[in-house]
């Protein structure tokens, strides 16, 4: 049996209409899955290759409730929960509005936990019971200057996977993927990204799919409250830049 088949599963993909979250819907959609996605508002050039979509806002707890109810109304059960939703503009810390703050830190680390408790509530009632992944960030690992309050909310996002992964074992797996830098086709210079990184490149969206593949699979069955980093090697000390910059023009 294929530990990577999840035909008849379910699974739910938070801000899944593009980006990552697209990706990653889409990967589990191959692989036999009912996706669900959810935005707050439905992209305006549709959403081509996936089959399901539900308007939610999951800063709003009873959005978020919504939201799973509505894939146990579609499909009879929920397996796999994907929170990815999240984002921050850059901004200084010392000019943000305080409302801008409450704002990145409530879309990052306070609706993750609202859809996360709705889905244990399905989860931990099922036999097979279920997996929860959150989409962290590098930032939450290392300074975030220009998003200080998006990386402390990443931070307080890994710890909330251990702690969620340990008050609902053994039903329920909760992890989380340390993400680095990732293609999007748009902003920063691609080469001044592959610079910092050892693997000389961004990740595309379709790598951090894959890796969600893997810990919601049975191959990751005694994983739990565990950080999965999918950052290409991070980032590269700033005293070994000497050693950076030769193995970087050695690979071009």
């Amino acid at each position: 049996m294929d530990p990577l088949d999840f035909t008849g599963r379910a699974v739910v993909v938070t801000g899944g209409t593009r980006g990552i979250g697209a990706a990653v819907a889409r990967a589990f959609q191959a692989a036999g899955a009912h996706v669900l996605v959810c935005a707050r508002t439905t992209p305006s050039s549709g959403l081509p290759g996936i089959p399901a979509f539900f308007p939610a806002d999951v800063r709003d707890p009873v959005q978020a409730a919504a939201l799973v109810a509505e894939a146990v109304r579609r499909f009879g059960r929920l397996d796999v929960l994907i929170n990815n939703a999240g984002g921050a503009p850059t901004a200084s810390a010392d000019t943000a509005s305080p409302r801008l703050h409450a704002k990145v830190i409530e879309l990052n680390l306070i609706a993750p936990l609202h859809v996360s408790q709705a889905a244990n509530t399905v989860m931990r009632e099922q036999a097979t019971g279920g997996v929860i992944l959150m989409i962290g960030s590098v930032s939450g690992t290392r300074p975030s200057p220009g998003t200080a309050a998006y990386g402390a909310a990443k931070a307080g996002l890994h710890h909330l996977a251990t702690s969620l992964a340990a008050e609902w074992a053994p039903k329920v797996r909760v992890n989380s993927l340390v993400v680095g830098p990732v293609d999007s086709g748009a902003g920063p210079d691609q080469e001044a990204v592959a610079r910092t990184v050892p693997m000389g490149r961004a990740a595309s969206p379709g790598e951090v799919a894959g890796a969600c593949l893997l810990l919601a699979s049975p191959l990751a069955g005694y994983i739990t409250g565990a950080s999965l980093a999918v950052h290409g090697g991070g980032e590269w000390p700033a005293y070994l830049a000497d050693l950076r910059d030769t193995a970087y023009r050695a690979e071009k």
